[in-house]
């Protein structure tokens, strides 16, 4: 199975996520702060990234990594799945239509509280895309 990394400040939700996916068969690691996730994904780089967007020390902290990783041309084809309950706190209406190569370079987006049957969904699918196209 593959490899999946997940960044995520509440470590609750993340450990959640992990048994989630770890039932499936994947092999699962949690960061809770984003330096630590970027520095994890230098060490190895995961198969497939779940990413939340606000931590404590800045409320677009997963926008700015996502937008790091990205640029980086190790990491260029890693899938991001952006996890986030930033519509509830902020009156944006982020949606999938907002995913763009430059500011919001995803491959998919998921708002909390996060529906486990549709991220296993979306998990598989981008991972099935994945080993497609290598």
């Amino acid at each position: 199975m593959a490899y999946i990394m997940i960044i995520d400040d509440d470590p609750d939700f993340a450990d959640a996520v992990k048994t989630v996916l770890s039932g499936d068969g994947h092999e699962v690691t949690v960061a809770t702060q984003s330096t630590q996730g970027y520095n994890e994904i230098e060490k190895r780089c995961p198969d497939l990234l779940i990413l939340d967007v606000m931590f404590p020390e800045d409320d677009a902290e997963g926008f700015n990594l996502a937008r790091k990783i990205k640029s980086d041309d190790r990491f260029k084809e890693l899938p991001i799945i952006m996890l986030t309950a930033v519509n509830q706190r902020f009156p944006l209406g982020f949606n999938t239509s907002d995913i763009n190569e430059e500011w919001l370079p995803v491959n998919d987006f998921i708002e909390k509280p996060v529906d486990f049957n549709l991220l296993k969904d979306k998990v598989k699918d981008l991972l099935n895309k994945k080993e497609n196209t290598e």
